[in-house]
């Protein structure tokens, strides 16, 4: 006999923080702009806006992955200097998915990013979304470490 799985709706959070070695102001220069994700976020290959917004409350982008996967993403939320949040609206396999990237500063010359989100999965098993939730703390982790590296040289 088969064991079935049963598949429900599953939800988990994601929590990476770095330090950078830079003020406040140059790390949000590079952060805010939200369409520069192929510099520093792990597999993505162009990131477009759909939105005459560029930065702020509405703007909206696409980001398309070296797999060819794309994700809808629009910034709901956004303080100068300090954050922004963005909720994904196709593309992942999830129900809701809200993540906000903040910095504060420690001291002159160094800052500290968060990044953190929320996940409500589709159906799926819990082992599907642990994998997953594992994978995004990896995915965020090794971009985190590209910035970092990028933003020092």
């Amino acid at each position: 006999m088969v064991k079935k799985i049963s598949k429900t709706f599953h939800t988990g959070s994601v929590k990476k923080t770095i330090s950078i070695n830079a003020s406040k102001q140059k790390v949000w220069q590079k952060i805010s702009n939200i369409a520069g994700l192929p510099l520093w976020v792990v597999d993505v290959k162009k990131t477009t806006y759909l939105s005459k917004k560029k930065k702020n409350v509405g703007a909206i982008r696409k980001i398309t992955f070296d797999d060819g996967n794309t994700i809808e993403e629009h910034i709901v939320a956004w303080k100068n200097e300090e954050y922004f949040t963005y909720i994904a609206t196709e593309g992942l396999p999830l129900r809701a998915y809200v993540a906000t990237i903040s910095i504060k500063a420690k001291n002159k010359k160094t800052t500290q990013l968060t990044w953190q989100s929320y996940l409500n999965s589709k159906k799926m098993s819990k082992k599907q979304f642990t994998d997953f939730v594992e994978f995004m703390g990896r995915f965020y982790e090794t971009s985190l470490g590209n910035l970092k590296n990028i933003i020092e040289k």
